[in-house]
């Protein structure tokens, strides 16, 4: 089929995009259940129905972890939704997570030539459907592996790279291992992403299907602390690097150590793998604020504002120094934030934080901003406005403006490069970094980026890994 033949049948087919039911915003900002509620088999078919089942799938292309999209979503349409979930897994062993957490709007979604219509498919929420219709069978049928290999792979952290990486390797025969620091395994899954927006049990379902596969999983190990990546070395094969960016920018400004001032990795890992939400059922001590300000526009940034409603804030606060366009959070979880109630302060940079006598903040100091010109990023520079200072009455700040990678395991790996912004040095098509059998991959090496994008990069590290361990080469790109 041509693409003038596709534009003809796209202009015959339904270009109603199935909306996913929700809770409604004044029911769940006080509540931490899951706000979007999953496709019945109704929608799902009906979303599935309007696919074009292109011969040259442009959606495909907008994949990093390479899902053959028409193909899972054909069976959806025939009700074979068995099939469906095993062409997933081909390529993606976390469905549940991606399809949840995944920006298919800017990926697989925007390639879909029913975009141009203004229609195109809701293929994340499609995988979603075929994630959840798998559990609620309440057994998960395993794949055939290949025969073992005799070789042995260690993975350091336990966040999408690393689980990504892990589901490959294991299916193609290789013993595997992650070593994870904290004491849950899942990274970023567990202690960054709120219940509301991806609920535990879910990553636990995932990663208890990669444990039935027979990877391994060691808590409380820290690597560079409990064992190198030197000792690591003599026992395994090879090492694959994914730590992640857990280290929290600040903006140097006047009174970040007062009381009240969280980076968003410490106020949501307290509120989502410490359990603060829960509150006052769990042991993690939480403090009630009863006006938060979250620094920054992101996904981290919407997250925290929302789990502030939550946690009883009567007003949630978005500080960002550009204008809501330039947001860089998924226009979704914006909405979702402006539906709950959290106010948008946008065109406005914090300069200092004010405290009272005890030491806790009280207010914040900021400035009105214009934008100017584009920067690098291609977004327009903000610039401030003289003589527009003001202060903000707030209890709270959580600064989420972006995070680092941990020095720790470079700084006790020698020969293991780093760039200036402390990420690894790693081929972008393979993973191998400047170790000999260290593979990385992930915010590690990118910097903080998005789910999906360390799940692709854990798929080109397996690759890469794989072929070493059957031919003894260590691909370069």
């Amino acid at each position: 089929m041509n693409d003038e033949k596709t534009q003809e049948k796209a202009s015959k087919i339904d270009l109603n995009r199935r909306a996913m039911p929700h809770q409604s915003p004044k029911i769940r900002r006080n509540n931490f259940d899951e706000v979007a509620l999953g496709y019945t088999e109704e929608l799902a078919k009906a979303e599935a129905s309007r696919c074009l089942q292109c011969k040259k799938p442009r959606c495909q292309t907008g994949c990093p972890v390479e899902i053959d999209i028409p193909a899972f979503i054909a069976c959806i349409k025939k009700g074979d939704y068995a099939a469906g979930i095993k062409k997933l897994k081909e390529k993606n062993c976390l469905p549940a997570i991606s399809g949840r957490v995944c920006p298919q709007e800017s990926q697989c979604e925007s390639k879909c030539i029913l975009l141009n219509k203004g229609g195109e498919i809701a293929i994340g929420r499609l995988e979603r459907f075929l994630a959840d219709w798998e559990a609620a069978q309440g057994k998960i049928e395993l794949p055939k592996k290949a025969p073992p290999t005799g070789k042995k792979v260690a993975i350091v952290g336990s966040g999408p790279a690393g689980l990504t990486v892990a589901g490959d390797l294991i299916m193609l025969g290789h013993d595997v291992t992650i070593f994870e620091a904290l004491h849950k395994a899942g990274g970023v899954l567990v202690y960054g992403i709120p219940e509301f927006r991806l609920p535990k049990a879910i990553v636990a379902r995932e990663l208890d299907y990669l444990k039935a596969l027979g990877v391994k999983v060691f808590t409380d190990f820290v690597v560079g602390k409990t064992r190198s990546i030197d000792e690591l070395l003599k026992e395994f094969d090879a090492v694959f690097v994914g730590t992640g960016a857990g280290l929290p920018w600040f903006m140097n400004i006047p009174g970040e150590n007062l009381n009240g001032v969280y980076s968003a990795n410490e106020y949501l890992t307290r509120m989502n793998l410490m359990k603060g939400y829960m509150a006052p059922k769990s042991a993690t001590p939480v403090k009630k604020h009863l006006k938060v300000a979250v620094v920054g526009g992101g996904n981290v940034a919407m997250d925290s504002a929302r789990t502030a409603l939550r946690m009883g804030a009567a007003e949630s606060h978005i500080v960002y120094r550009r204008s809501h366009k330039e947001l860089p959070a998924r226009a979704e979880e914006a909405e979702n934030a402006e539906e709950e109630g959290v106010i948008f302060d946008v065109l406005t940079l914090p300069l200092a934080y004010i405290g009272d006598e005890n030491g806790w903040i009280k207010e914040i100091e900021c400035i009105k901003m214009e934008l100017g010109e584009p920067d690098a990023s291609g977004r327009r520079t903000p610039v401030e406005k003289p003589g527009s200072n003001f202060r903000m009455p707030i209890d709270a700040v959580v600064v989420a403006i972006g995070n680092s990678p941990n020095p720790l395991v470079p700084a006790t790996t020698p020969g293991l490069d780093t760039t200036k912004k402390g990420t690894l040095v790693a081929d972008p098509e393979t993973g191998k970094t400047t170790r000999d059998r260290v593979w990385a991959g992930g915010d590690i090496v990118t910097g903080a980026a998005t789910v999906i994008l360390a799940m692709g990069a854990g798929r080109k590290a397996a690759t890469a890994i794989h072929e070493y361990l059957t031919t003894g080469k260590q691909q370069t790109g």
